[in-house]
């Protein structure tokens, strides 16, 4: 018999591809709500998951699940304990995204730093006068604090340093240095990088120990023209005590890619302020990226399911 793998929401047909490739049957999911997924995947042998939920229920409700290859790099919405429990891999995608989230996060510093899309707004308004009232300011010399120094941190640092000369502060309590980079210093108090940075840019998993950890206690210590850029994931930062240090101005701005809840509310008040830049969700949806997710999602399932360990695990199942 062969295996079929639950796709609830649509990937790059290079993920399709190599599926069918090695023999396995694809099926598209008719919904990504909870109750869509636990009917869909009472026949399936594995699922490629992007951001849809999959909590103990799903888990559950699958007798034939043997793996759940997440198409990225959070697992913040897959119940990785039952998983474990029901001797299920979960593998995830970690080189593929790193490089395309560092770089969008390099160009929210540009864009903040010379106030691109105020300019841009000014300009459609023929505000010319806006060049004159609204400096920006280079970054060569600035300080980036790096809060998370894994792929995409430390490749964030690497760009900053090399290409933008700016020094860096890390904070990150797995690691000792960031290789390739002996100019970055790495701190052992995340206060001291809020108190010092000019931009901070988190690069945090969402953990029991991390949501809701970056807030008010941190905002305070930085600096009036420092900025934070979140490209990691909503729920690590308090977003009403963000809104209240961005419309008091104790900071300069932010950029933020994430939000808590997703999408976020229609009325959410940080769309309206004009020194936060806003984007979708989408420092890692290039066309390259997207494929490369694609290919490694499918590559932990075919690993799985043809009785090889797989090459990018999260979890340690038991065995049933």
């Amino acid at each position: 018999m062969g295996y079929t793998v639950l796709i609830p929401q649509d990937i790059v047909e290079e993920g399709k591809k190599y599926l069918r490739d090695r023999g396995y049957t694809i099926k598209m999911g008719s919904g990504a709500t909870v109750e869509a997924i636990k009917k869909d995947v009472v026949d399936c042998d594995a699922i490629l998951a992007r951001t849809a939920p999959f909590p103990r229920e799903v888990i559950e409700a699958a007798p034939r699940l043997k793996v759940i290859g997440r198409h990225g790099v959070g697992v913040d919405n897959i119940d990785v304990e039952a998983c474990t429990e029901r001797g299920i891999w979960v593998t995830y995608a970690p080189e593929s995204n790193a490089s395309s989230v560092a770089e969008y996060t390099i160009g929210m510093i540009v864009a903040l730093a010379r106030n691109f899309v105020r300019g841009d707004k000014a300009t459609r308004s023929n505000d010319w006068e806006f060049r004159n009232r609204v400096k920006g300011s280079d970054l060569a010399g600035k300080t980036l604090g790096v809060i998370g120094a894994g792929r995409v941190g430390s490749l964030v640092a690497k760009k900053a340093r090399f290409g933008l000369e700016m020094e860096i502060l890390a904070y990150d309590p797995y690691i000792k240095e960031i290789k390739g980079l002996p100019e970055a210093t790495l701190v052992s108090e995340l206060e001291h990088v809020f108190r010092t940075a000019d931009f901070v840019s988190l690069h945090l998993p969402a953990t029991k120990e991390t949501r809701g950890l970056i807030g008010k206690k941190y905002f305070d210590l930085m600096k009036p023209t420092a900025y934070l850029i979140n490209a990691a994931r909503g729920d690590v930062v308090v977003e009403k005590d963000l809104y209240e240090a961005l419309k008091a101005g104790r900071i300069a701005g932010a950029g933020l890619d994430v939000f808590d809840p997703e999408p976020p509310k229609p009325d959410n008040p940080l769309f309206t302020l004009e020194n936060v830049i806003l984007s979708p969700h989408n420092a890692a949806l290039t066309t390259e990226c997207m494929t490369r997710m694609a290919l490694h999602a499918a590559m932990g399932i075919d690993d799985v399911l043809s009785g090889r360990r797989p090459k990018w695990p999260v979890n340690e199942p038991k065995r049933k």
